[in-house]
């Protein structure tokens, strides 16, 4: 009599196992890139939204000196839930003409290649110095 044997062999499933690891080795950096970059857009949306925020303080009191970070309407990105990134607000008293905000990665975005990211008063945005192309 002949038994048939049903399954997988040993070197079946290891060749799988290999597969499968391949494919995770460089599919999660490129998926956790991907989800980093959907929050520097949510970041920079925020950052834009923050100084109109300050240009109505401008028009206003007619000079950028005197707002504070904690008169802004919020102080992380995103608004609410798990923040990626703290807000700072910089102003001079010399220079009432200007403002400087900053976005500070928190968390998870934390050592992201982009850095700390800023707006000036100008429209300018800058990124830290650690930053690389295309964070903008």
């Amino acid at each position: 009599m002949n038994m048939k044997k049903n399954g997988f062999t040993l070197i079946e499933i290891m060749v799988v196992i290999a597969i499968v690891g391949i494919l995770t080795a460089i599919a999660l950096p490129n998926y956790l890139e991907h989800v980093k970059a959907g929050h520097r857009s949510e970041a920079k949306a925020d950052l834009t939204e923050l100084a109109q925020f300050m240009e109505r303080y401008y028009t206003e009191n007619n000079k950028y000196s005197g707002a504070t970070t904690s008169s802004l309407p919020f102080s992380q990105s995103p608004r609410s839930g798990t923040a990626y990134y703290s807000v700072s607000l910089t102003t001079a008293d010399d220079k009432p003409d200007t403002f400087t905000l900053t976005l500070t990665p928190t968390g998870t975005m934390d050592g992201d290649r982009c850095s700390t990211l800023a707006l000036d008063q100008s429209g300018a945005f800058t990124k830290g110095a650690s930053a690389q192309a295309n964070c903008w």
